[in-house]
């Protein structure tokens, strides 16, 4: 962290240690074929499904509650949960009894039974992965700290996409609005770790 600069977990007390792996939910969002092929190919998709494997192996053999988010847009779309490409990819996909909540809006809290699930669980401390890093992992990401949960991201398993309407209407790039999707995380709403194996283990 460059010098004199500080986030606001800092300013206000937040823990700046990720949470471990053996107390938390593991939350993974909309990692769908959506997001490897065709218009909505992300940068960096395919090596963030391999971290979110781990993380997800892990959390299996630690036994730890997995909770898997699917976006839903609807048949035509590369949302549509019924067709191949809204389907959860194959590596990830859930086993047994992890349940699969289905949103139609950017945060998985919203209009869903995840906050009600992990109360269930009792459950405070959640481990975040996903897509996409500046939509719906980061809106999920603060709706899940307003609520009261400590949340670590972990930024390896995700992932986002170019934009346009930069500054004098240049394209952001993926990179560029990839880290400052987790800086932004970072300030305030999460902790955030590059890999797995950043997590707390004890």
């Amino acid at each position: 962290m460059a010098t004199g600069i500080v986030t606001l977990r800092q300013l206000t007390g937040q823990p700046s240690e990720p949470s471990a792996l053996k107390d938390s939910a593991l939350i993974l969002i909309d990692i769908q074929n959506t997001y490897l092929e065709g218009v909505m190919a992300l940068e960096g998709a395919k090596e963030a499904v391999q971290e979110a494997k781990r993380l997800l192996d892990e959390a299996r053999a630690a036994k730890r509650p997995v909770i898997h988010i699917v976006h839903d847009a609807g048949p035509g779309t590369p949302y549509d949960v019924t067709a191949t490409i809204g389907k959860i990819v194959d590596a990830v996909a859930p086993v047994d009894d992890e349940p699969t909540i289905t949103k139609k809006f950017i945060s998985s809290f919203t209009q869903t039974d995840l906050h009600e699930k992990l109360q269930a669980l009792n459950c405070n401390e959640l481990i975040v992965a996903g897509f996409m890093t500046h939509m719906c992992v980061n809106s999920t990401t603060r709706s899940a700290f307003e609520l009261g949960y400590r949340c670590t991201v972990v930024g390896n398993a995700t992932a986002t996409r170019a934009l346009p309407g930069g500054k004098d209407g240049r394209v952001v790039d993926a990179k560029a609005l990839q880290e400052s999707s987790l800086s932004e995380l970072g300030d305030m709403f999460a902790v955030v770790v590059n890999t797995v194996d950043d997590l707390k283990q004890d």
